[in-house]
């Protein structure tokens, strides 16, 4: 028996999806409080919950004309993602709820919705919550913790968005879209204001503002979209991976009607410099080599970061910057520049024409505040600016995506994830595609080991791994090799695959997997494959069929994999269209392939 409302039949709008599997009802319980329940083929998957907002002045909540369902087709050019065409689908409504407006968009498989105040509003808190029947686990996390699989009933601390849970038959994410001026919201156990006692196992989670109070809303304000999806298996919630882009708004190109400009925007590899003349020269030298894009100067480049008095106009004497950059563009190597919080806030508007002048490539912004709504709001211009003035962008610390790079499409990559820098393990990166990376790309970090430094401290996978995830994770911006230094990676044939691999790709393919046990995933660049397989930290014996191969071809498979004593072993099968690949992969190791 656990807390939930006891709801009456006033049932006042059923919202299909487009193939009339999924629905949303909303209407009034019996104490007039607003709600709605999610049904997949008829089956309740979210009972009834609650809606609304509330605000300073305690408005009433009442549900008025419901509008006329819509639907809405589309398909969108995507060159910078998992997929080069985005499909969407979707039908529509706006339902009037007195002080506010609730929107609705029903895709197949996934529910939208958000609220739209229509004056000027101080929302101290939201009542939207996920009842759902029978006992859930939560993969548990905040920011770029440790993953913890929990009982919704027995959750003790808040779970950031995006937030999977599985019942042990179906599989569900919570997310939201499109957050540009609002505060970050995180699910906490609990029920309902008002509620009673009702039969049966119930997992109720509900929506909270953690580090602000009041959230300011300005007239014809939108609250971010929350967003439910629901699966049959976890590999399955990738359908839905790209939902925060779907609900994004487009660039401002093609909101006016014409085709927006992508290729000005380089998505690809980066290469971390040591903060000398040489070793930014050395990178470029190698990533020339290794067919990456971009050499990036991190932390420290301009001073000590958290200071005030450090001066991002002007790098430290051990950096000749015009050099660096110069050598870079004969080189065809963007340089990407750090810059802290402290120096955006206090010189933003002055680094960006500076270093569009500097020729530099592109940002990467440092211990952002990505948690409050003024922290938020500031994100939001930033990414404007940076993105009209044609940097690429990478926002490190606890910043996660809602879509914006649909938007914003030089924002290419975020961190908002556990990665190599903080050592994580193979539970931990087999959990992540089916968690955070529905949320949208995330920066990884890569720690790969070389001749002179086995990263022990951060590394606790294989090296064949380490190759399997630069495919498995998806981020059109990669950061291959964070820790190590060019002239160290002497073993040509160990780094060739990061040589090969693209960032961004035509069409990807989620084979297999189980959360936190392995994952499969093949992704296709023109005419080519790349297939990343990774175990977690039991091992894995497993198969795939390759039925996504163009049929009538042989294809030359190159597998590296690892050689059970920490190094690679390369080798070159032909395998066709429909047969099934079998393989072993060790506790924590993986498998990479390149399929021509």
């Amino acid at each position: 028996m656990v807390p939930v409302f006891v709801y009456g039949q006033d049932i006042r709008a059923i919202i299909p999806s487009p193939d009339r599997r999924e629905r949303m009802e909303v209407g009034m319980n019996k104490v007039g409080r607003l709600c709605y329940r999610i049904k997949v083929d008829g089956k309740i998957v979210v009972d009834w919950s609650a809606l609304g907002l509330v605000t300073d002045s305690g408005r009433k909540v009442g549900m008025g004309s419901v509008g006329k369902i819509t639907l809405h087709s589309e398909k969108f050019v995507w060159p910078l993602g998992e997929n080069d065409t985005i499909d969407n689908t979707y039908n529509e409504v706006a339902i009037d709820c007195s002080w506010f407006g609730l929107e609705v968009r029903m895709y197949n498989g996934a529910v939208a919705f958000r609220y739209k105040v229509s004056r000027v509003a101080a929302v101290r808190r939201e009542l939207t919550e996920f009842n759902l029947p029978g006992s859930f686990i939560v993969y548990q996390y905040n920011q770029e913790s440790v993953f913890r699989r929990v009982g919704v009933d027995t959750m003790r601390s808040t779970c950031d968005l995006s937030a999977t849970l599985t019942d042990g038959h179906s599989w569900m994410s919570i997310g939201e879209a499109d957050n540009v001026d609002y505060t970050k919201a995180e699910l906490m156990r609990g029920g309902s204001e008002g509620a009673e006692l009702a039969g049966g196992r119930r997992s109720v989670l509900h929506l909270v503002y953690p580090r602000d109070s009041l959230v300011q809303m300005a007239g014809s304000g939108v609250t971010p979209w929350r967003t439910i999806s629901v699966a049959g298996s976890a590999v399955g919630l990738h359908d839905y991976s790209q939902l925060n882009l779907k609900l994004a708004p487009a660039p401002a190109l093609a909101r006016a009607g014409d085709k927006p400009d992508f290729s000005k925007i380089r998505p690809g590899k980066l290469i971390r410099s040591a903060l000398t003349t040489q070793d930014g020269l050395d990178c470029i030298g190698f990533a020339s080599e290794h067919h990456f894009q971009y050499v990036l100067f991190d932390a420290g480049w301009y001073g000590a970061e958290f200071r005030s008095v450090s001066d991002p106009t002007m790098a430290i004497p051990a950096i000749d910057m015009p050099a660096v950059i110069r050598y870079g563009k004969e080189k065809g190597i963007g340089i990407i520049l750090y810059v802290n919080y402290v120096g955006l806030r206090a010189r933003l508007d002055t680094l960006l024409p500076l270093y569009k002048k500097w020729g530099v490539s592109g940002l990467k912004f440092g211990f952002v505040d990505g948690l409050t709504q003024d922290g938020i709001r500031w994100l939001a211009s930033a990414i404007k600016k940076v993105n009209d003035y044609g940097f690429v962008l990478d926002i490190h610390d606890n910043y996660k995506p809602t879509g914006l790079s649909r938007t914003y499409p030089f924002l290419l990559t975020q961190e908002g994830v556990r990665g190599d820098e903080n050592s994580p393990d193979a539970w931990h990166t087999t959990v992540l595609p089916f968690t955070r990376w529905l949320a949208g790309p995330a920066d990884f970090t890569f720690c790969y080991p070389n001749s002179k430094n086995t990263f022990s401290k951060n590394l606790k996978v294989s090296k064949a791994q380490q190759l399997a995830l630069t495919v498995v994770y998806f981020s059109p911006l990669q950061s291959i090799f964070w820790y190590g230094k060019p002239n160290d990676y002497t073993d040509e044939g160990e780094i060739e695959f990061f040589t090969d691999v693209p960032t961004v790709w035509n069409e990807s393919r989620y084979l297999a997997g189980d959360i936190g046990r392995c994952v499969s995933v093949a992704r296709r660049s023109g005419d080519t494959w790349y297939i990343g397989n990774a175990a977690g930290p039991d091992g894995w014996d497993g198969s795939i069929r390759m039925d996504f191969l163009s049929p009538g071809r042989v294809y030359e498979a190159t597998i590296y994999e690892d050689d059970g004593k920490q190094g690679l072993v390369k080798r070159i099968i032909k395998i066709k269209k429909g047969e099934v690949f079998a393989f072993h992969i060790a506790a924590a190791g993986g498998q990479a392939m390149i399929l021509r």
